[in-house]
């Protein structure tokens, strides 16, 4: 048997650490939401009658703290996922206008001063 027959084994998988971090920040933007829905349903189970009543404003109250923790979160996670993209490896962003040429441009284009026609 020679050594063309061997299967070779698969070399590890490695991910940098900078895209993996990004990748997981990505991964908790999405899930986000779900977690936030998970948090708003949780008043649906308390009790409406009997010893432990809730309160309304204190249900208000809970709703509104969820929403602020919803908003920091989102906000954190944006943050992170802003900073990341100053990396040098970081893939370019495909919607970037591309930057104009400095040895071509010459500026924006004038216009005629009133009562005069511009020649083409």
């Amino acid at each position: 048997m020679s050594e063309r027959d061997l299967p070779r084994p698969k070399p590890p998988v490695f991910l940098e650490r900078q895209g993996y971090r990004r990748r997981r920040m990505m991964d908790a933007a999405r899930v986000l939401p779900f977690f936030g829905l998970v948090l708003w349903l949780i008043p649906l189970l308390w009790e409406e009658t009997g010893f432990g009543v809730v309160r309304s404003s204190s249900a208000i109250i809970y709703l509104f703290g969820v929403w602020a923790l919803l908003v920091i979160g989102a906000a954190l996670i944006a943050t992170a996922l802003r900073g990341s993209d100053s990396d040098p490896g970081a893939a370019p962003n495909p919607n970037a206008a591309p930057e104009p040429d400095p040895a071509t441009a010459s500026g924006p284009p004038q216009e005629a001063p009133p009562g005069r026609i511009s020649a083409p």
